[in-house]
């Protein structure tokens, strides 16, 4: 049997691991970059921009892309370039924290029914089923409905409709590793439960999940965007994206760039992101070789 060494041991090298496979992969790094300038668009917005986020100027209303305002203005003299890298903020955060939230529930719950087996699988699984039979949009949209508008109850929609996809793959993934050879010799070597979930079972698993999860965070933002356009996201004047399509498609034959700007902005971004997850799961499947 090989032998193991620690999780903080290895932990760097397996990261070192993972950037050299992506690092090899095209679309990955084209992805990462995409991302990355939405990053920093958002972390640096208050410097970039030339404008409040909020801030009217109602003589400057609907006015066109100029050397004044770069990305034009919407019905309410507001800076759409001002208005995007803020709303970059509000997008990615829906994204990265409701699938964070999806995945903590989701891989809490599979660990558990894969793991307790009985009448605690059965009953977790009566719950992820119920959560599945209703689309993520519906579900999001119950939720906002029950509990109001607002960037936060948007993660916490979102999340909860991620958990049982989440819960659904990691249980299955848990029934074929706890079968394996190592596992149950960990078992037999008196290893406590807590340290074969961490060391066997956990990192066995984790290539699927860091895919599933960098996949869902495209749809989350996709979601959360199309939440807001409805009129049952964020509330304004906050921005985003999806409330500036909505805002700007009165106006589509007349000030088009209203719709059209944050419209492209989410477009390039969920490339990005998407190309990226593909990135990932390439990486991270062996039969799979760099282009």
């Amino acid at each position: 049997m090989a032998v193991e060494l620690s999780p903080r041991a290895t932990r760097p090298a397996r990261v070192g691991r993972l950037w050299k496979k992506l690092s090899a992969q095209r679309k990955a790094m084209v992805g990462f970059i995409i991302v990355m300038v939405f990053v920093l668009a958002a972390v640096f917005a208050p410097v970039l921009s030339p404008y409040g986020p909020t801030e009217q100027i109602f003589m400057d209303a609907m006015q066109p892309p100029s050397a004044t305002h770069w990305l034009g203005t919407d019905s309410f003299g507001q800076d759409l370039y001002t208005r995007l890298l803020y709303g970059a903020r509000s997008a990615l955060w829906i994204g990265f924290a409701s699938v964070a939230v999806g995945l903590v529930g989701g891989v809490a719950l599979g660990l558990l029914a894969g793991l307790r087996g009985g009448r605690t699988e059965w009953a977790i699984m009566r719950v992820v089923d119920g959560l599945l039979a209703f689309p993520e949009l519906i579900m999001a949209m119950a939720f906002m409905a029950i509990f109001g508008l607002g960037l936060s109850n948007i993660v916490w929609a979102l999340g909860l409709s991620f958990v049982g996809p989440f819960a659904r793959m990691v249980r299955a993934d848990v029934l074929q590793v706890k079968e394996r050879p190592f596992v149950e010799a960990a078992r037999l070597m008196g290893v406590p439960p807590r340290d074969i979930v961490m060391r066997h079972i956990l990192p066995n698993i984790a290539s699927p999940i860091l895919i599933q999860a960098g996949m869902r965070v495209s749809i989350a933002i996709l979601l959360g965007s199309g939440l807001s356009f409805l009129g049952l996201g964020v509330v304004p004047p906050m921005p985003d994206w999806g409330l500036m399509i909505s805002e700007g498609r009165g106006f589509i034959t007349m000030a088009p760039w209203m719709s059209g700007v944050p419209g492209l902005a989410l477009a390039i971004l969920l490339v990005g992101l998407n190309l990226f997850a593909e990135g990932l799961r390439d990486a991270l499947d062996p039969r799979i070789r760099p282009e």
